[in-house]
């Protein structure tokens, strides 16, 4: 028994030890302005707030995350067309799938994939 209370206690001394020996060494102490200033999309974070924002950039950007989404919701679909009814899933997926174009071709007619502007 009581060598069972030594062994313990020589753990937890030899693992403070070796917490409060890796903080040390792992402490920065060089300090870089560029690390140490926030990052914000590419933009500088000191100049002036008032520069005028790419919106072709933040378009493509929120049709990515549409298009994204709408492929992560496919997946599943695929996997359920053998638990489903032929007919349902067929409408379904059409009907979904119509919807999908649709905002494609309104994109693409808008001009908002046209990357040549």
């Amino acid at each position: 028994m009581l060598f069972m209370l030594m062994m313990m206690i020589i753990i937890m001394t030899l693992t403070i030890i070796l917490m409060m020996s890796s903080m040390f060494l792992a402490k920065k102490t060089i300090t870089d302005r560029e690390k140490s200033s926030p990052f914000e999309c590419g933009f500088d974070p000191k100049s002036s707030s008032r520069l005028p924002f790419s919106l072709r950039f933040f378009l493509i950007a929120v049709i990515f995350l549409i298009f994204d989404v709408e492929i992560a919701l496919i997946m599943p679909i695929i996997i359920t067309m053998n638990y489903s009814n032929p007919t349902s899933w067929l409408l379904t997926m059409t009907f979904f799938m119509m919807i999908l174009l649709l905002g494609l071709y309104h994109e693409w007619y808008q001009g908002a994939l046209d990357w040549a502007k």
